[in-house]
């Protein structure tokens, strides 16, 4: 309370910050709890742009991506509510702002990384594991009924065909050619290298980055907004509301460890891609 009353009355200019930090993935999935998702995200921008005197809205970047659906729909809203306030957003880039990360960062109208970040890989992937070998070896057999020839694509206990990549290549196609639309949309005019390069699912430091154009600056948040707003500027985070149990150090009981420890798995693979 105290807090929300010395922020009441401070003076100087404010800059709101939004952490955007995690895996992008829909509300209801194995991620959920800790991923980024326009259920989780939008209440977060609504009070940032909301925040009386602000001069402008700071994002604090730092995600390998995931759900392509999820980085526009936060995308857009960034941009829907950019332009109803009349605000600036500029991004600030952390470890690394790749895939669906960098989908979000193009969501601001200024991206400011560290020189070391990780920026870029604007493509579309799809991995998997295929079983049908170890389920021969250890006498089971797959059962499966379907109605609709294809309603089995890619089944991973089933060997791999042909025309079945051939579909999942053109679906990922397709996601692709939205993803380059949206960089082309919000980088266009800044993009210094040729679209086969820049498009191709490479990933950058951020000091090529900024050569290649992907981002507009070397930096870090605080100093680089003060330098602009001055000295005392103010910069409160938006963060998720705190739950009354987490507030006196109590958790709620874990359900299984089975679906947790798969989770933490999956979102390991996500930052180790970067070498995170």
């Amino acid at each position: 309370m105290f807090g929300w009353l010395k922020d009441r009355f401070r003076r100087g200019p404010v800059v709101p910050v939004v952490r955007l930090s995690g895996i992008i993935a829909s509300a209801g999935g194995m991620l959920s709890s800790r991923a980024l998702s326009i259920e989780s995200v939008a209440p977060l921008l609504k009070r940032a742009f909301d925040m009386k005197g602000a001069k402008a809205v700071a994002l604090t970047i730092n995600s390998p991506g995931g759900s392509p659906v999820q980085s526009a729909l936060i995308g857009q809203r960034i941009r829907l509510l950019a332009k109803e306030k009349d605000l600036k957003v500029i991004a600030f880039v952390e470890d690394v702002a790749a895939s669906g990360g960098y989908w979000l960062a193009c969501a601001a109208d200024e991206i400011v990384v560290d020189p070391n970040s990780i920026v870029g890989s604007i493509g579309v992937i799809s991995a998997g594991f295929g079983f049908q070998d170890l389920l021969s070896r250890i006498g089971v057999e797959r059962r499966v009924h379907t109605s609709g020839e294809r309603k089995a694509m890619l089944d991973p206990f089933r060997p791999e065909k042909s025309d079945d990549v051939e579909r999942l290549h053109r679906l990922q196609g397709e996601i692709h050619e939205g993803f380059k639309d949206w960089v082309r949309e919000r980088r266009g005019g800044k993009l210094k290298a040729d679209e086969a390069s820049l498009f191709s699912g490479e990933f950058w430091t951020g000091r090529r980055g900024l050569a290649l154009g992907l981002v507009d600056g070397l930096g870090e948040l605080r100093s680089t907004l003060q330098a602009r707003y001055g000295d005392k500027v103010h910069l409160p985070v938006i963060g998720p509301r705190r739950r009354l149990l987490s507030r006196f150090g109590l958790q709620a009981p874990i359900d299984g460890i089975g679906p947790a420890t798969l989770a933490a798995i999956e979102e390991r693979l996500y930052w180790q891609r970067f070498g995170l």
